[in-house]
């Protein structure tokens, strides 16, 4: 007998991403090798930010963003953002729950070339 197909609609679960990221999944340790490094850089970032002005995407999911970005070879930060946006393995690697708005890719572009800028500034 054939089942009827009913429209979910909204997605709504009571399992969260940590439960649907299988154990063995390789990024499983990647992500907690890069939360032990990131957070052992957390003082140097709160000096690196005013404590004025609009917040800025946290540097832990940038950085976190840009690794998946070279991972699995996106080509763009407005492709990354589609991606975040709908990918729930990766917003589970960045640390956005499913519900939380994707950073627009003009800021992130803007927040990278700074992030690049500064860092050539400093090793000129």
């Amino acid at each position: 007998m054939r089942g009827a197909f009913v429209d979910q609609g909204r997605l709504f679960s009571y399992i969260s991403p940590e439960a649907r990221v299988p154990l063995n999944h390789p990024l499983r340790k990647i992500r907690a090798l890069v939360r032990d490094v990131l957070s052992e850089l957390n003082r140097s970032f709160g000096k690196l930010y005013s404590s004025e002005g609009r917040p800025l995407i946290p540097p832990e999911q940038l950085l976190s963003a840009l690794l998946l970005q070279v991972f699995y070879g996106i080509r763009s930060e407005r492709q990354l953002m589609e991606q975040l946006d709908y990918n729930l393995l990766y917003r589970w690697f960045v640390g956005l729950s499913p519900d939380d708005p994707v950073w627009n890719p003009t800021s992130l572009r803007r927040t990278v070339s700074g992030c690049r800028t500064a860092r050539c500034l400093r090793s000129s």
